[in-house]
């Protein structure tokens, strides 16, 4: 297979300096090809890595990126739940753009190609350890099982510091996968690590030397009790843990002499798994970590950029990279930008004028609805405001009560939430769980925890109405079914596996249901259906 060349910097400087589309140039550089290292933390926030980490938190590894290359203070997934979040990664669409892919435990439609197949068919050497595109299954069109990332590097198992913590040994794993490839071969490699995804083993923090007096702050969304401090030390001992494997990773490449020709992408696919942010469209949701070094070709180290960046970016930057038009790709149309005028610029701050705003939704992100339905919304994020849709607001944003508010995973956090109604304290439960109105408004500077909702004030009123206009010409242009009316589409696709087809209605019936892993028994509470 024939491997494609770079292009040299300074004419990517002229030629995509505030481009809207990358595009293959004619000439060939007498460079090599970049290799890829492509890190995604499972349900990580933007908060706890790097720059506006808290004490009781640290990531080294994410901080050298930061240091050595490119820091993105405004990066945003159009969709913040695992599987439809890596659908817009592999594909450079957002998830309304994506079929099926658009949902939660999806079968990934057969005609979007991902880009490290692409990047494998032009000689590239491609694999992956940990999670890929996940929950969810890809076809080809013979219906055989089709790999996103070409092939899995799952092998080497060790030890783990808790009962919770992925057994995979991350760094074994990559290194095999470069022993295997082909001298002067380009590669592209995905660390997808499945922390800090629930479950997380109880006061596993306390154990490994955190403690409760470090946690000083907790969102106002949730109590502040001792237990959900608890919750939070755990969660960052397992994303601490992410981080030092992806530091021995960074070793590896030292010692082979690749990092210098390496781009490494550090990210996470949606926010921390607690209520009101994993699954949910608020800044907290969406809003994630992201810094990229490439010690060969980025210029003024440590940068800080400001612009609005997005997930369905990553595709058609490192097509640009490996030299691959979109036209060669075979990929359906990509709507992301290449990120190269932003990261070769050596400026700071905000480096274009048009990436000026995100389009953020959801449509089904899990089981437990009637007629497998899901909460469909969707939302522009332009400066310093978020303006949300709720298409169907009799529905249960986080799910239904009766069957565990399954878009939301179980944990102390969560249970802290749910008992507190009970106490009467009910604004805990309104915020993560109950019903919302039609339209919602934030200022994400000055309330990030989105907790003022501003779509009903009349100052608001023509900055509202301008963000929905905004919003909905940009969703028609991309022929998103939803505001094109036509959203009934995505409650009708099914759900992958068949099994949890139709749960709401067979859990309610009393008739056997599948066992689910990422809720507690306790989490079933009919009487909050009332």
């Amino acid at each position: 297979m024939k491997i494609r060349y770079l292009i040299s910097v300074p004419v990517w400087v002229l030629l995509f300096v505030n481009c809207n589309r990358f595009s293959k140039t004619e000439e060939k550089a007498e460079e090599k090809a970049p290799n890829i290292l492509f890190v995604l933390a499972d349900d990580a926030s933007f908060l706890h890595m790097g720059k506006h980490s808290p004490d009781w938190v640290t990531t080294p590894a994410f901080d050298k990126i930061v240091e050595q290359g490119v820091y993105f203070e405004n990066a945003y997934t159009p969709n913040a739940k695992c599987a439809p979040s890596r659908a817009a990664v592999l594909t450079g669409r957002n998830s309304w753009q994506l079929e099926e892919a658009a949902n939660h435990m999806a079968y990934f439609p057969t005609k979007f190609k991902s880009f490290p197949e692409v990047l494998y068919e032009n000689g590239y050497h491609v694999g992956y350890t940990g999670k890929g595109y996940l929950p969810g299954v890809a076809y080809d069109e013979k219906g055989e099982k089709r790999e996103l990332l070409v092939k899995s590097y799952n092998k080497f198992k060790k030890d783990a510091p808790t009962s919770e913590i992925s057994d995979n040994d991350y760094p074994k794993n990559f290194e095999t996968f470069l022993e295997k490839r082909k001298e002067d071969q380009p590669f592209f490699f995905w660390y997808g690590g499945w922390e800090p995804h629930r479950s997380y083993e109880f006061g596993s923090g306390l154990k490994n030397g955190k403690k409760l007096s470090e946690v000083k702050e907790v969102f106002d969304f949730w109590p502040k009790t001792d237990s959900v401090k608890t919750d939070i030390l755990d969660y960052a001992f397992e994303l601490e843990y992410f981080d030092s494997q992806l530091e021995k990773m960074l070793d590896l490449l030292e010692e082979k002499n690749l990092i210098e020709n390496t781009i490494i992408v550090v990210t996470s696919d949606n926010g921390m798994p607690f209520p009101r942010i994993k699954g949910q469209t608020y800044e907290l949701s969406n809003h994630l970590p992201l810094a990229i070094m490439w010690p060969k070709k980025i210029k003024n180290k440590g940068r800080t950029v400001k612009d609005f960046v997005n997930f369905i970016d990553f595709a058609p930057t490192f097509l640009e990279f490996a030299g691959i038009s979109e036209k060669e790709s075979g990929m359906e149309v990509i709507e992301g930008t290449s990120l190269s005028d932003v990261l070769f610029s050596e400026e700071s701050g905000r480096i274009t004028t048009y990436r000026d705003h995100v389009l953020i939704g959801k449509e089904r992100h899990d089981i437990g609805r009637p007629n497998n339905e899901g909460y469909p919304m969707r939302g522009i994020i332009v400066g310093d405001y978020l303006y949300l849709k709720n298409f169907e607001v009799d529905r249960w944003p986080a799910g239904n009560p009766e069957t565990g508010y399954l878009n939301c995973d179980g944990g102390p956090t969560k249970t802290a939430i749910l008992d507190s109604k009970g106490d009467g304290k009910n604004v805990f439960w309104e915020l993560s769980f109950g019903k919302r109105p039609p339209e919602e408004l934030y200022n994400i500077k000055t309330d990030p925890q989105c907790l003022n909702n501003l779509a009903g004030k009349e100052d608001f009123v023509s900055l509202k109405e301008d963000l929905y206009q905004q919003m909905e010409d940009k969703l028609k242009a991309q022929n998103d079914p939803r505001i094109l009316g036509k959203g009934e589409i995505f409650d009708g696709y099914p759900i992958y596996p068949a099994k949890f087809m139709n749960y709401y209605e067979k859990y309610m019936n009393g008739e056997d249901t599948p066992k689910l892993n990422w809720v507690n028994k306790s989490d079933f509470r009919p009487e909050d259906a009332d």
